[in-house]
Parts: structure tokens; C-alpha cells; sequence
């Protein structure tokens, strides 16, 4: 069933882990993360998997990982970069809906104080704000719903994310 789960999108730091763990448990769903399933099945961080691998091997990995997802009844978190793939993002809208957690640039440069351990995508030595203007329509494109979150507290965007999901 369709509404059975609600996978969030968004920039690095909008809140997907944290605030979708939250919502899971008001919703009275599994929650997921895309990430750390990533990082399981690799055996390294996604940092590791940039710095030794590469961004391609990463963004196939990512898409492989997505792909293989087939839950209901969850909460799951997407790395900040599935945007990137039509594969990923239609296998995503096929197990529910897709909620857009928006970032203001000034706070996600805010709520990222560790750019080089995190393991965001940044293609050929982009810019955090290269990268933010470059995903930024594609979030709006996958988008069932978006959730404006910059000025927001975990608590408060989880109670969003949860009205989102029941369509309030």
C-alpha cells in the first residue's frame, strides 16, 4: 500500500535521521535509514566509501541500496543525494510518500559542522552551495510534500512530518 511509508528527502542537516525517528514513534511506524544501510552493506562509512571508492561508486551503491528496499508500515531516511538517481527516487514514490523537509541555505551551513567526516556528495570539489543550488529543484521535483523546517525545532518538524503523513 502506498501510504504505508513516508520517505523523507531533504539537504544535509534538514533533520531526515533525527526528526524521522521521532515521527516514526508518533506515527506508530519502523523507522529506517537509508545511510546506515549503506554503510552495512559496504562495511565503512559513507566518508570512507567517498574517499576510497569515489563519488560514482558511491552514488551506485546508494542506488543499489534503495532499490533493494521492500518495507511498509516505516519511516525511512534518505541520504541527501538520491535525488540524483530516477531509479532510486521512482522505486521511493512506488513505497510511499515523499516528503520534502526544506533547509534555507544559512541553516544548513549552520547544522553542518562536520563536512568532512559526513559523507555529503559533493561532485568534482563543488561547493556547499553549489551543491545546495543543484539539488534543490530535483527535492521539488521527487516532492509528494514539502515541510519548511530552517526555523524549526526536531520536536516541532516531527509533528509536521506526522501530520503530513496523515494528511492533516
Amino acid at each position: 500500500m502506498k501510504s504505508s511509508n513516508i520517505i523523507l528527502i531533504g539537504m544535509p542537516g534538514s533533520g531526515k535521521s533525527t526528526c524521522g525517528v521521532i515521527a516514526a514513534k508518533m506515527l506508530l511506524k519502523n523507522f529506517y535509514d537509508t545511510d546506515l544501510l549503506i554503510q552495512n552493506i559496504e562495511e565503512m562509512s559513507l566518508q570512507q566509501i567517498l574517499d576510497t571508492k569515489g563519488e560514482d561508486y558511491f552514488s551506485e551503491k546508494e542506488e543499489e541500496a534503495i532499490c533493494s528496499l521492500d518495507i511498509r508500515g516505516t519511516v525511512i531516511a534518505t541520504g541527501g543525494s538520491v535525488i540524483y538517481s530516477d531509479k532510486a527516487m521512482s522505486h521511493l514514490r512506488k513505497l510511499g510518500k515523499i516528503i520534502y523537509l526544506h533547509l534555507t541555505f544559512e541553516q544548513m551551513e549552520k547544522r553542518i559542522s562536520n563536512l568532512e567526516t559526513r559523507g555529503v556528495l559533493l561532485k568534482n570539489g563543488e561547493t556547499l552551495f553549489d551543491m545546495y543550488n543543484e539539488r534543490l529543484p530535483l527535492y521539488e521535483k521527487w516532492a509528494d510534500a514539502t515541510i519548511e523546517c530552517s526555523e524549526s525545532t526536531v520536536e516541532h518538524t516531527a509533528k509536521l512530518i506526522s501530520d503530513c503523513a496523515n494528511d492533516k
